[in-house]
C-alpha cells in the first residue's frame, strides 16, 4: 500500500515557502480543495482508505541525517527552522475527506505555517492509491528505466539543463525512485536536480525550486490584487536576500506581472518560471522585458515547467537558445509515464485568512483561462481590478 515515509517526500518550494511564511505571517490560516480537473471516479472506499494513509502521516519525524542534509545544503535558512522542522508534526485533524459515491472532497483548514506542506504528499497518495484500487498495472521497472534513459539521452542533444518536478502526480513512489535513480546514475550534466528534498538527499544531487502560485495568492488576500506580485516578491527577497531567485510569473497573468516587474527586481531575480500559456510567446514578452529595462537576456534564466516532454522542450529550446538562458522542470512525464493514463487532479488553496482580517476568497488566473482556478465572482472581480479582458 501507498504511504508516505519521509517528512521530505515534499516539493522543496513547500519547505521554503514554510520558512517564508513563520518567519512574517505566522498568525495567518489557510483552507485548500481538491480540484479533480480530470473528473477522475474514484472507487468505493477510496476515501476510507486515504483516511487512514493519511493518518499514518502524524508518525513521520525529522530523522537527525535528513535535518544534517537540509541544514548543510541550504545555509540560507535560518538554523531555528530546521528546529522548527525538526519539531514538527502532521496534524491529520486539519484534513477532511469525504466520499459521495464517485465524487472524492478532500479539504484542508489551519494555520499556514502547519498547513502549507499537505498539499503534496497527498496528491502522491491519491494517484498512487487510485491506481492500486483501481486496478491498473504498469509496464515493468526495466521498462520504466528504458523510457527514462532515452528520454535523458535525446535531451543530451539538446544540451540543457533539466530537474525532475514530478512528486504531486506521480505514478508511485516506487516509480519515482526508479527515475531519480536512472537520471542520477546516467553520465551527462544535463540532470541538475529534483523538486524532492527526500529524493535529493537519497541520491545526492541537489533540491530546487522557489515559490508556488499560493504565496502571491495569499499576498493577494492580505494586501490586495493590485499589490500581490510586487510585495510577493519584495518579501521573498526580503527573507531569501538574493538566493531562490526564480519569481513565478502567471498567478494573475504574466501580463499582470510584468507590469509590477520593474528594473530593481528584474535585476535582483535570477529569472522567471513559466507554469502556463504558451511558452513561445512568453519567453518573446520575457525577453523584451528585460531589453525594455537595460538588461541582458542571456544573464537571466527562463525555467520551463508547463507539461513538458521531448517536443514541447526541443520546440523551446530552437526558440531560446542565444536569445536567454532556459532550463527545464520535467514532471510527470519523467514520474508518471507507466502506459496508463496520467491523472489530472489539483489541490489549491481557496480562502486565506491574513493576521488580522477574515477569511478572503483566493483565486489564480493563469495565462490559460481554463487553468484559472477559485470563486467565479472573485475571478470577475480581480479581472475587473486588474483590468484583464
Amino acid at each position: 500500500m501507498p504511504k508516505v515515509s519521509s517528512l521530505l517526500d515534499n516539493d522543496f518550494y513547500k519547505f521554503t515557502m514554510q520558512f517564508a511564511v513563520v518567519k512574517l505571517f505566522p498568525k495567518a490560516r489557510a483552507r485548500y480543495q481538491l480540484i479533480n480537473r480530470g473528473q477522475h471516479c474514484y472507487p468505493p472506499g477510496f476515501g476510507d482508505r486515504l483516511r487512514i494513509k493519511i493518518h499514518e502521516m502524524a508518525q513521520l519525524r525529522l530523522t537527525r541525517q535528513e535535518k544534517d542534509f537540509f541544514s548543510s545544503t541550504c545555509p540560507y535558512i535560518d538554523p531555528a527552522y530546521f528546529d522548527f522542522l525538526q519539531g514538527y508534526r502532521y496534524d491529520p485533524a486539519e484534513v477532511k475527506i469525504h466520499q459521495n459515491g464517485e465524487e472524492l472532497d478532500v479539504h484542508i483548514e489551519g494555520y499556514w505555517y502547519r498547513t502549507i506542506l499537505w498539499e503534496v504528499p497527498i496528491m502522491s497518495l491519491i494517484c498512487e492509491l487510485f491506481y492500486q484500487m483501481t486496478g491498473q498495472h504498469r509496464i515493468s521497472d526495466q521498462d520504466v528505466v528504458g523510457i527514462v534513459r532515452d528520454k535523458i539521452i535525446k535531451y543530451d542533444a539538446l544540451d540543457i539543463t533539466i530537474a525532475d518536478f514530478g512528486t504531486r502526480r506521480r505514478h508511485s513512489y516506487e516509480v519515482h525512485d526508479l527515475v531519480i535513480r536512472t537520471l542520477q546514475s546516467h553520465h551527462s550534466t544535463t540532470f541538475i536536480g529534483t523538486s524532492n528534498v527526500h529524493f535529493a538527499m537519497k541520491y545526492e544531487t541537489r533540491p530546487i525550486g522557489t515559490h508556488a502560485h499560493e504565496w502571491f495568492m495569499f499576498h493577494a488576500a492580505k494586501y490586495g490584487y493590485k499589490m500581490a506580485n510586487l510585495l510577493g516578491l519584495e518579501h521573498w527577497s526580503e527573507v531569501y536576500r538574493g538566493d531562490l531567485g526564480i519569481a513565478l510569473s502567471d498567478t494573475y497573468t504574466t501580463d499582470v506581472f510584468f507590469k509590477q516587474f520593474d528594473k530593481k527586481l528584474a535585476k535582483l531575480f535570477d529569472g522567471i518560471r513559466h507554469d502556463s500559456g504558451d511558452p513561445i510567446e512568453f519567453a518573446a514578452k520575457t525577453i523584451q522585458h528585460y531589453k525594455n529595462k537595460g538588461i541582458d537576456p542571456l544573464s537571466k534564466t527562463i525555467i520551463f515547467s508547463d507539461g513538458l516532454d521531448y517536443e514541447k522542450v526541443a520546440h523551446i529550446v530552437n526558440f531560446c537558445r542565444g536569445k536567454i538562458g532556459h532550463s527545464f522542470g520535467i514532471g510527470t512525464d519523467f514520474t508518471n509515464d507507466v502506459g496508463l493514463p496520467r491523472m489530472n487532479i489539483v489541490l489549491k488553496m481557496t480562502e486565506a485568512f491574513p493576521d488580522e482580517g477574515e477569511w478572503t476568497p483566493v483565486i489564480k488566473l493563469s495565462d490559460e483561462p481554463f487553468k484559472h482556478t477559485g470563486d467565479q465572482g472573485e475571478i470577475t472581480l480581480a479581472k475587473h481590478i486588474l483590468n484583464i479582458h
